[in-house]
């Protein structure tokens, strides 16, 4: 049976396309930050591949990089890179995991694979101030701000695709706006504005976004203005190899831990 679609790819599209470049400040912390992890490893990458909905933006990251857009099947050969970012997309994602097994197939063995993406937490603020208004205007909820992973869930994407030696952790970011028009103004700028399948087609009504605003304010101030709290989850997995360091079997140590403490190990009959 078929899932419905988490996405409206073609709204997504036009959403994308739309953002201006005022308000890149996600994905340019997400580069830095991915830059910062990349000298932590201490290897160089020669065959790099970037996933995105940004392909421009993202052009520059790594020199030499094959850039290709997040689409439902990736313009990626198999085991043609040995560094594979997927970079700030994979919260549009209907199926994230396909995505992740389309990015490890595309590894060279030990190749490496990161993903920067929004979490969880981001936008709890206006989904809360939204779903409050909506209540008292229209008596029900609509699907508003898209679904984002949390980090656990997230990092287990990881071992389902394949990938050796997870890591996920996140950053989170707090931004003050003056009001809801702003934020949304910046939503658009960046192409996060709703592009979700089961939106609500009709024009909201007249009040609702004016309520919404005031509940906003009222809920999370932040000096004169609102607090919109942005989360970015940081994935980190690398394509098996049989060069890769693996864990010991149980029962396999050469020394006792005792030893090593420098204690003395109590039998059961000294408990």
């Amino acid at each position: 049976m078929s899932r419905e679609p988490l996405t409206d790819r073609h709204a997504l599209a036009l959403h994308r396309a739309r953002a201006d470049g005022t308000a890149w400040f996600l994905h340019e912390a997400a580069m830095d930050e991915l830059e910062e992890r990349l000298k932590d490893v201490n290897r160089s990458f020669t065959k790099p591949a970037i996933v995105t909905g940004q392909q421009e933006l993202w052009s520059g990251f790594r020199p030499g990089a094959r850039v290709v857009a997040d689409t439902d099947t990736l313009a990626l050969e198999p085991e043609a890179h040995d560094l594979v970012i997927h970079a700030m997309a994979l919260h549009w994602a209907d199926d994230p995991v396909g995505q992740l097994i389309q990015c490890r197939r595309a590894l060279q063995p030990d190749g490496l694979m990161m993903v920067a993406t929004l979490g969880g937490e981001t936008l709890t603020e206006l989904r809360a101030a939204l779903a409050e208004a909506e209540a008292q205007v229209t008596g029900g909820l609509s699907p508003r701000v898209g679904p984002m992973g949390e980090v656990r869930d997230l990092g287990a994407l990881l071992q389902r695709a394949g990938l050796a030696l997870p890591v996920a952790d996140v950053t989170t970011q707090a931004v003050r706006y003056r009001d809801l028009p702003h934020l949304a103004r910046d939503l658009r700028a960046m192409g996060e504005s709703n592009a979700l399948a089961q939106r609500h087609r009709s024009t909201p009504p007249r009040d609702l976004f004016s309520v919404a605003n005031q509940i906003y304010k009222d809920a999370f101030p932040d000096g004169d203005g609102i607090r919109a709290t942005f989360q970015t989850v940081y994935l980190t997995g690398w394509a098996p190899s049989e060069d890769q360091p693996k864990p010991l079997r149980p029962g396999s140590a050469q020394a006792r831990l005792a030893d090593a403490l420098g204690v003395k190990e109590l039998g059961s009959e000294d408990r």
